[in-house]
């Protein structure tokens, strides 16, 4: 069924997912699919003026609905009648704009061609409407479409992780790695994509510290099949290298359906 979905539309569907179960709902509904495209693509929240923490399209949710007890992640939900309908049409948006790949610009169209769906009111009262976006969301598609065909998504998706680690779940996170990908942490340890999946946090924990931040120190490759850039952190403390406050982390990307991290080694910064 997301054979033609791009990376970033599969993780909002991901993302509905979560909500519907944070939500207690036994289907993903279409106001699950509004909050999962918004919490993934950030020029589509610029695009209805809702880029703060506290989110109006949120509370515009919860007015009309319930929340009922929690559905655990490891149980599947399936998407509503409604919900399917979205991704029919979020496919036709894709495909009048000429586009192969399904990708977040598409899904709000979707969206507001389900009428009467509590997705469609919410955005709909947001002031979107499907001629309105329709240009900027043309644009948008244009850009990634270019993107996509120089391969050249690299970048980006490297500031999406670093600054993910801050933020985003384990679940997230680990979509961007690749099946292969080989990571050596600050103490010298190596981990599998497998084993990582067990303990990211044990991992990636000194990075999503509230002081830590980071600076792209330097880019080695950054060609058509490989990104090799070094990350400098800062306050990225570690209870056992008490006096180690600075590390080093070397990321290796490849191209895959979209671009994935293959490789990478921290060292620490002794000083």
């Amino acid at each position: 069924m997301f054979e033609r979905f791009n990376e970033k539309a599969r993780r909002a569907v991901f993302f509905a997912r979560y909500e519907a179960s944070q939500y207690g709902s036994s289907y993903i509904e279409t106001e699950h699919l509004l909050l999962g495209v918004f919490r993934e693509d950030r020029t589509l929240r610029a695009i209805l003026k809702d880029t703060g923490s506290d989110s109006d399209i949120r509370r515009a949710v919860e007015r009309h609905i319930k929340r009922s007890k929690r559905i655990a992640t490891s149980v599947e939900i399936p998407l509503s009648t409604d919900s399917k309908k979205v991704l029919h049409f979020a496919a036709e948006e894709a495909d009048r704009l000429a586009q192969t790949r399904i990708n977040t610009a598409h899904m709000p169209l979707g969206i507001l061609r389900v009428k009467d769906s509590l997705g469609e009111k919410v955005a709909s009262a947001r002031g979107l409407d499907l001629e309105q976006p329709r240009e900027k969301l043309r644009m948008s598609c244009d850009m990634a479409a270019v993107v996509d065909h120089d391969r050249k998504l690299s970048s980006p998706i490297l500031e999406e992780f670093l600054t993910g680690l801050k933020s985003q779940n384990a679940d997230y996170l680990i979509s961007f790695f690749a099946a292969q990908a080989q990571i050596v942490d600050v103490h010298g340890r190596r981990w599998t994509r497998d084993e990582l999946e067990e303990d990211f946090e044990s991992v990636f924990a000194p990075y999503a510290k509230k002081n830590a931040t980071y600076i792209i120190e330097e880019t080695i490759v950054d060609t058509t099949y490989h990104l090799v850039a070094v990350v400098l952190w800062k306050n990225a403390l570690v209870a056992s290298l008490e006096r180690v406050w600075m590390h080093r982390m070397t990321v290796v990307l490849v191209p895959r359906d979209e671009w994935a991290i293959v490789s990478i080694q921290v060292t620490p910064v002794r000083p």
